[in-house]
């Protein structure tokens, strides 16, 4: 199975220096240490398909380092938050286009990138008193100095799946998605609920399809803004379909072997999910008959 998209980071997030002043100041103070090229969130990609990164010098007087890691040089990486940072409404397709020209692991490197800087431009005051709040931890919390609360950056999770029956997946379109575009079903989790749970009610209420069985297949990181994609696959008791138009456009039914030829570029009744998206994953999965591992439910 391929990798699911934004997996495969090669930086060592050197926990141990977040928690010591004095050696994250000298991995600051590093000659060597790269700074990630952002313009408004967009990443600079080199010709061979790289982030682009600059020496800590060309950081904004007002800029604060948030540590991404360190290569297996030791050599430190980091991002740079500056005051009023964030992101641009919705989500470009040359942003799109960029990623998926990166090198494996280079998009990992930035989603966490992405997810971070975004979540400090949302928690610059305290839930807990409302005031102003700190970055501390090399960039992966904020603490209040009015109340000592502390924050930390939190993921999403979000479940996405598709039903299969009789050979068959389940894929829905949303009025959002490129012409012809189908994909597999997604939702967020809710609170007092399982993985097993949301997949099940998600199905149920966007399809009008009652799935049991249902099985872990991979997970990926979605910077847009700080999601975890689960995807999972669930048998479904029959096919028919009882469409939620508040959520979806259309869904259809699609045999194993039109999934593979679509996969493979061929043309069919519907245009697959970019393979940055773990829905590719998923679908990939299905088609090569891995659908059936790791069951997690009756």
């Amino acid at each position: 199975m391929i990798a699911p998209g934004f997996t495969g980071g090669t930086l060592d997030r050197a926990d141990r220096l977040r928690h010591d002043a004095e050696t994250l100041a000298a991995a600051q103070g590093d000659w060597r240490a790269r700074l990630l090229k952002l313009d408004a969130f967009m990443p600079e990609v080199t010709a061979e398909g790289r982030l682009g990164w600059t020496s800590l010098a060309d950081a904004p007087d007002d800029a604060e380092l948030v540590l991404l890691g360190l290569d297996e040089g030791g050599r430190p990486h980091f991002a740079a938050f500056t005051p009023g940072m964030r992101p641009p409404p919705g989500r470009p397709m040359r942003l799109f286009g960029m990623i998926d020209q990166l090198a494996p692991g280079e998009a990992a490197t930035y989603a966490a990138a992405r997810s971070l800087l975004d979540w400090h431009g949302r928690h610059q005051f305290c839930a807990n008193c409302g005031h102003q709040t700190a970055m501390f931890r090399a960039g992966w919390g904020r603490t209040c100095p009015n109340c000592n609360a502390e924050h930390f950056p939190r993921v999403d999770p979000v479940v996405i799946m598709i039903a299969e029956h009789d050979g068959r997946a389940l894929l829905g379109r949303q009025p959002a998605f490129p012409p012809r575009r189908y994909s597999a079903l997604a939702g967020f989790l809710e609170p007092g609920e399982s993985i097993e749970e949301a997949v099940a009610r998600e199905i149920m209420e966007e399809a009008g399809v009652r799935v049991t069985n249902i099985r872990y297949i991979a997970s990926q990181p979605w910077p847009f803004p700080s999601s975890l994609m689960i995807a999972c696959v669930g048998e479904a008791e029959d096919d028919a379909i009882t469409l939620d138009t508040h959520e979806l456009e259309d869904a259809i039914w699609v045999e194993r072997d039109v999934v593979r030829a679509v996969l493979a570029g061929e043309d069919g009744p519907f245009l697959p999910p970019p393979p940055y998206a773990i829905a590719h994953t998923l679908l990939t999965a299905w088609a090569a008959g891995h659908g059936g591992a790791r069951k997690v439910q009756e």
